[in-house]
Parts: C-alpha cells; sequence; structure tokens
C-alpha cells in the first residue's frame, strides 16, 4: 500500500491495537531473584561476608582387580567456616545409587513404554533396551558397605537415607571449628556398560582385560552453603554434585602391570613408573607435540600376562572439589605441556589401543586447545594437570580428569581401522566439554544438584566458542541458534530454570538452549565486547566459590551495564519460542504541496489501477463521439490531474510560510514506510532488519528490544529510506532462533521442500500387507 503524508504530520509513534490483558515483558527479576545480603550483593558478586565450607581428605583405597571392588580407608578434616552451628554432618554416598532398592533402581521401570521401548522392526515387536541393565541390577550387589564411622577411635552414630548419610556429632560444631572423622568402607564395581552410570569397569573380552573407571567412589562431604543450607538431595542420576573445596591425600593400591591417570600429581614416580617412562614424561613438558609415555607396543605386551604382585600410586591435589582415577593393563599414555601467562599443566591422555590412531591424533591435541581457549573467555586453568581417558563412560569430568568414550571402528575380516566424521569430531567435541568442564563447575563451583544449566549450558556456551577456534566450519552441534528451533517449537518442554531431577529432554533444556541464549547474548543483544567482559567477570568473581542463577544474571547486568531481565525472564523461565512476523507494509511519500509533483503522483496511482472488467468490454462498443467530434471540449484534453495556474499560486504561498528546516526536508525526497510486525511465539527480541531497495542496495537497521516495551504483541515500526524499498527481511541471519521463518519476509518468500516418491521398505511392506488383506467392506477401501 502506498499513501501520502501531510507535510506537517510527520509525527509517528508506536500504533495503538485492541485492549488486552498487558504483558509486561519488561519488568523487573527482583520479585523472583533472592533478596541481596552480605553474602551475594546486589551486583553479583560475593559479599563481604561470603563463607565457604571446607573439606580435606587423606584416602587409601585398594583394587581388587579378580573381584571388581573397591575397599578404602578415608580420613575427613571439616571446617565449619559458616556463621552457623551445627548439630550433624549430610555425607554423599553416591555409590548406593546401585543398591538394588535405591530410588534410581526402581524407577528405571516407572517411564511409560515410549520412553525405554521401541518397535526393532515391522515384525519383531518390541525389544526393550532397558531390560539388561534392569535385570543385572536386581543381581549387582552394588552400594557402599559403611565398615565404621568414628572419631577419635570413638564410633560416631550415624543414619544411612538411600544416597545421602547423617553423621550425628558428639557435640555441636561451632562456627570456626573443625572435625575430623574416618570411614572404613567397600563396594562392588559396576559393569558401565550394562548398569550405566558416571563410573565402573570395561571388560575386553579378546584380551581378557579389565578398564577401571573410578568416580563417586568414597563417602564425600555434601555442601552447606547460605542459600539452601545443606544440599542433601537424593542423587536420582541426573543432578550431579555440588562439593566442598580442600586438600586430597590419597594412595591407590593397583595390580603392579596397571598404569593408574588420576586427579592431582603422582607424588612417587620412581616406584611406579620406569626409568624410560620418567625420561619421556619428562621430556613431554617442554615438547612442542604429544609424547609417548607408554607405548601401544608396550600396553600389548602388557595385556597378555597378569600380575600378582601390587604397587601403590601415591597422588595430591591442592583446593579441588572432588577426586577420580583410572587404572589398566591396557593404558597407552602420552602427554604434552603447556605454558602460557599463569598455566603450566602438563596434558595426559590415556587410552587402550582400540582407540588408536584416533585418540593419539586428538586427544592430547584438544586437551591443549581447550585451556588455551577457555582461559581466553573465563581464567587462567590454576592446575598442574589435565587428562583425557578413553573408557567406558561416554563423557563425564571431574577435577584434573575426564572420561570420554569415541573410539574408531575395527573391520572384522581387514582389521583395518577407520572412524567418521561423526567419531572424529565426537571425540574433539567430547574432550572440549568434559575438560571444559574443569572451569564450569570444578572451579566456578555451581550447585549441579539443583541448576543443571549452571554447569551444563554454560560450559557448553564455551565449547561452543572453543570448537568455533579448532577450524573453519567446525561442525557444532549446540550454540547456533538455527540448531535449536525444532525444539523449541515443541511441546514436551520446561523452563531451563528447573530442578534438575524434573526436566524434560536433558540435552536440549539443559545444554543446548542456555548455551544458544548465550550465544544470542553475545552476538545479537549485547555484542562481543560487552558480553565477553561481563562473562569472564562472572568466572573471575565466583572461581573458588558457589553461584547461584541469581549471582550469574546480576554479575552480566553489572558489568555489562545493560538491563537484561527480559532476556532472563523469557529465555530461561519460560518456554516461549522467538516467532516474530512481518505482517504489512505502508508506503508514505512526504507531500510537497508542488502541484507539479502532487498531481502527477496521484495520476500515476490512478493509471495503475487495475482496468475493470465492464471497462475492458466497453472499449469495443461504438462511441457517440467519435462520430461526432464537433462535442470535444478542453475536458476531454484535460482531467482533474492537470495544473492550474490557481494550484501554482496555492503552492508559491505555502512554500513562502515554510522554515529552513522544512524546506531542507521537501528537498531529500525521503521515503517513508510503516512496518507492522507481531510477536506470535511470546518470546520478546530485537529486530534485525535487512532492506533491500530499488537500485539493489542491502543494509542492516538494528532495533534494540525495547521496541516492544509498550506494546508487547503488536507494533508499528517507521522506516526511513533514501529510495523504495522492494524487500525487508526479518531476521536475516538467522540469529534469534525463530521458530517460523517463513513470516519474516515482506514480500513472502515461497518455502520449498520436497515430496517424498520414493516408498520405505516399511511402506512397501505396508503397501503389500494392505493389497493381500481382504476387503471387510466399503469404508476399509483405501
Amino acid at each position: 500500500m502506498h499513501k501520502k503524508l501531510g507535510f506537517m504530520a510527520l509525527c509517528l509513534t508506536v500504533s495503538a491495537y485492541a485492549a488486552e490483558p498487558f504483558d509486561d515483558k519488561f519488568r523487573q527479576l527482583e520479585e523472583i531473584l533472592p533478596t541481596p545480603t552480605a553474602y551475594r550483593t546486589a551486583s553479583g558478586a560475593p559479599g563481604h561476608a561470603y563463607w565457604q565450607q571446607r573439606a580435606d581428605y587423606t584416602i587409601s583405597a585398594s583394587l581388587d582387580e579378580a573381584k571388581r571392588a573397591l575397599t578404602g580407608s578415608e580420613q575427613i578434616t571439616y571446617h565449619n567456616n559458616s556463621p552457623d552451628t551445627l548439630n550433624y554432618l549430610w555425607v554423599q554416598l553416591d555409590q548406593n545409587i546401585y543398591k538394588k532398592d535405591s530410588d534410581s533402581r526402581m524407577m528405571l521401570t516407572q517411564p511409560s513404554r515410549e520412553a525405554w521401548a521401541k518397535p526393532a522392526g515391522p515384525d519383531d515387536g518390541y525389544k526393550f533396551e532397558g531390560m539388561r541393565g534392569i535385570l543385572a541390577g536386581r543381581e549387582f550387589d552394588g552400594g557402599f558397605k559403611i565398615k565404621t564411622v568414628a572419631a577419635g577411635g570413638q564410633p560416631l552414630k550415624y543414619v544411612v537415607n538411600r544416597t545421602m548419610m547423617r553423621i550425628d556429632l558428639p557435640k555441636p560444631l561451632k562456627s570456626g571449628e573443625q572435625f575430623v572423622f574416618n570411614i572404613d568402607w567397600s563396594y562392588n564395581i559396576n559393569e558401565q556398560q550394562v548398569l550405566g552410570g558416571r563410573s565402573g569397569y570395561e571388560h575386553f573380552d579378546e584380551d581378557k582385560n579389565d578398564l577401571f573407571e573410578i568416580a563417586q567412589w568414597f563417602p564425600r562431604m555434601a555442601a552447606y552453603y547460605d542459600v539452601y543450607g545443606w544440599q542433601h538431595k537424593q542423587f536420582l542420576g541426573t543432578g550431579e554434585f555440588t562439593l566442598e573445596f580442600g586438600d586430597y591425600d590419597v594412595q591407590l593400591t593397583v595390580p603392579a602391570d596397571h598404569v593408574v591417570a588420576s586427579t592431582g600429581e603422582l607424588q612417587n614416580p620412581n616406584d611406579v613408573l620406569t626409568a624410560t617412562q620418567r625420561d619421556r614424561l619428562a621430556k613431554a613438558r617442554t615438547a612442542t607435540a604429544p609424547v609417548v609415555i607408554v607405548t601401544q607396543e608396550e600396553a600389548t605386551a602388557a595385556e597378555k600376562s597378569h600380575s600378582t604382585a601390587s604397587k601403590t600410586w601415591h597422588f595430591k591435589a591442592s583446593n579441588v572439589r572432588d577426586f577420580a582415577w583410572a587404572s589398566s593393563r591396557k593404558f597407552i599414555w602420552d602427554a604434552q605441556g603447556f605454558k602460557k601467562d599463569s598455566t603450566n599443566v602438563l596434558a595426559m591422555s590415556y587410552y587402550p589401543k582400540e582407540g588408536n590412531p584416533l585418540w593419539g591424533k586428538y586427544s592430547t591435541q584438544a586437551i591443549i586447545h581447550t585451556i588455551d581457549k577457555y582461559n581466553k573467555f573465563s581464567f587462567d586453568y590454576p592446575y598442574p594437570t589435565a587428562i583425557s581417558v578413553n573408557g567406558p563412560v561416554g563423557g563425564m569430568e571431574y577435577p584434573m580428569i575426564s572420561f570420554n568414550g569415541p573410539r574408531p571402528t575395527k573391520d572384522k575380516k581387514t582389521g583395518q581401522v577407520t572412524w567418521s566424521q561423526q567419531t572424529k569430531y565426537g571425540l574433539i567435541g567430547v574432550v572440549i566439554h568434559e575438560v571444559g568442564h574443569n572451569y564450569f563447575p570444578m572451579i566456578v563451583n555451581s550447585d549441579e544438584r539443583q541448576w543443571t544449566w549452571m554447569d551444563e549450558g554454560l560450559n557448553t556456551f564455551v565449547q561452543y566458542l572453543a570448537e568455533q577456534e579448532w577450524e573453519d566450519g567446525y561442525p557444532s552441534r549446540r550454540g547456533e541458534p538455527r540448531n535449536i528451533v525444532d525444539y523449541m517449537k515443541s511441546r514436551n518442554q520446561v523452563p531451563i530454570m528447573t530442578n534438575s531431577e524434573s526436566i524434560a529432554a536433558l540435552g536440549n533444556n539443559a545444554y543446548a538452549k542456555p548455551a544458544t541464549g548465550l550465544n544470542i547474548l553475545r552476538e545479537t543483544i549485547l555484542g562481543r565486547d560487552l558480553f565477553d567482559y561481563a562473562f569472564r567477570e562472572y568466572a573471575q568473581r565466583w572461581k573458588f566459590k558457589r553461584p547461584t542463577p541469581a549471582d550469574f544474571f546480576r554479575t552480566m547486568e553489572d558489568a555489562s551495564g545493560t538491563d537484561l531481565d527480559w532476556f532472563w525472564r523469557g529465555w530461561f523461565y519460560t518456554t516461549d519460542p522467538v516467532d516474530i512476523s512481518i505482517d504489512g507494509i505502508t508506503e508514505y511519500g512526504v507531500s510537497t504541496k508542488n502541484p507539479e509533483t502532487e498531481k502527477a503522483w496521484k495520476k500515476a496511482q490512478k493509471d495503475a489501477q487495475p482496468i475493470s472488467v465492464s471497462e475492458q468490454r466497453n472499449k469495443a462498443l461504438p462511441k457517440r463521439l467519435a462520430e461526432h467530434p464537433e462535442l470535444k471540449d478542453f475536458y476531454n484534453d484535460h482531467d482533474e490531474f492537470t495544473v492550474t495556474n490557481k494550484d501554482r499560486n496555492s503552492y508559491n504561498e505555502a512554500i513562502d510560510k515554510l522554515e529552513p528546516w522544512e524546506k531542507k526536508l521537501l528537498d531529500q525526497g525521503k521515503h517513508l514506510y510503516l512496518v507492522d510486525f507481531s510477536n506470535l511465539g511470546g518470546m520478546v527480541m530485537p529486530l534485525i532488519l535487512e532492506i533491500e531497495l530499488k537500485s539493489g542496495k542491502k543494509y542492516i537497521e538494528r532495533i534494540p528490544a525495547e521496541v516492544w516495551r509498550y506494546s508487547p504483541k503488536k507494533i508499528t515500526k517507521l522506516i526511513v529510506a533514501d529510495e523504495t524499498i522492494v524487500g525487508i527481511t526479518q531476521d536475516p541471519y538467522w540469529e534469534t532462533a525463530d521458530i517460523d521463518t517463513s513470516n519474516n519476509s515482506w514480500p513472502r518468500k515461497v518455502s520449498q521442500s520436497r515430496l517424498e516418491l520414493f516408498k520405505t521398505e516399511r511402506d512397501k511392506n505396508n503397501l503389500m500387507r494392505d493389497f493381500n488383506t481382504p476387503l471387510k467392506g466399503k469404508d476399509d477401501k483405501k
């Protein structure tokens, strides 16, 4: 539509629409966020009175390879740094998830059929994929066997509540005091690929060896902090852990021919490594490429015999919140040092021959890349080692060590080893992700049992940034807005701000959606400079501390100087998608009052109108005027668009009355457009408009999200152009995860898709079945 505005009617505002209940997308989050305190400030920083508990551990453990069991003794020194007096302590017993009657084991039978079973083929009925694990779980004697809990040689009263244990103190533990106690325990190690979980063993039939990945392996202090008090939620499998920082002194006794990878630094290399291995390790610290410490040939030779002797590996780790390790005679081991700024780390990979040559090529390189890039966006890696282990666990993180799964494929006939593109990038991506977890949450110690997104979402976001600096076109699974669109369209959603155990579609909700939201903040809303400064400020403020969602939201706003409450509210607290539609556009020209111009414009408008059907047909009829030309007069050659002297005089009088700035505006010949937008999805976003002019020139106009502040459902935006606009596209680069791009353009663009003309085998089978089935009646006929 093209209209003319009177010259003095240039002041345009947001259009008014029918009154509806006002949905304030920009109301502040203070009604939701906790009140700032002396522990956590309104700026999102730790307060002057911030406190944090501490737990130091001395542990001795022995691995019984034949029985696949672990026995241990530990001493815990618990420091009460809180202002509170404690009458009891809570300890996590995560291995109890493998008890036959644990909540997690019992819940395996609860989901609907569709959640854990699927037809394996058209005639096979249902194959229950979880059946093996369910049946094995009924037979497996899992969980901690607590032998003693004592302090100063005296037994302590304790109560085991599934995956938690309450220890009643002999006297109240006052603020500033510490309590030392001992726990002796044992448990059977699960077969990870049968019972699942974050640790366990893998058995290799070909060489009759096991590979152990050991985590959640000792009773650990639960967190106690100002927001929730004791974090004693049961471990059900999804919500992970929030733990206290401390120092670890750990001795691990394993078969003498095993190689151990562990959190911390090895204290007794002379006792457990050969002179050749120690020499290779020393060279690795300054090497420019990974150095092999235990070669594939050496590992393969070790597989052929099992030592009956044992060795004790001694490790120490300072200021970590957990401890994990892995052990096997199958391990190939490579290492390379990385030193930059205050980071001085030895990156190491441990993997069986089944992981090569893929692991030898990529794992340690990916560790170093991760630390280099995560340092850039957060803080310098503070620990002396960073380890990637290949074993049964697909991907899991602990301080200084991670367990990662992808392996190449060996052809059973030819013995040739190959890998797919998916496997290659799957390995690089999982190493980046799990090593990256050292930063979030192993150092920025968020409460994973409550908020999965605070470790997985933030870490997935930085993983995306690191992947994009690996190579051009790196196929990141998560981070790009276009990759979350299908999930944003779906109905099986819960808000990101949902407790860890209540999340539907965990990967999309806790990993992809928060990572995508942060990418949108960085690229579209704040810009890279503001975002990167604020995100790094958050990481710096909260390293070795325990932030909450409010601390993250407030820090990002405080350090960027931007009110983002509308974004947190929409993206994190609702399931509203982004769907912004261009509904219509009206072109306005500024009326110059010049009769020569305006009457010519009006004539052109009329000439552009379609000729009616009657007029088309009437042209063939004989006309009287054609037979009697004497009937013609002035008006047969002129019409209402003819400029008269009166018109010219009126125009000259009007021009004389204009101010200089008004005359200048007239001369510029601007084109004015009113564009109508609808917010169909509910989530407000900035408008990113690609405007195409008649000359072919294109340019981007960015309008902040606040344009929706007074009318969150429908707005009209004035666009001023130097020439005629022939096209407008909203979100041309797919920056905002808009779920329907078909309504993002004016004029509308034709959507392209494909009709499937070739039937699948299932379709053919169904067709033959229908063809051979006798018809029961006319209504059954296809």
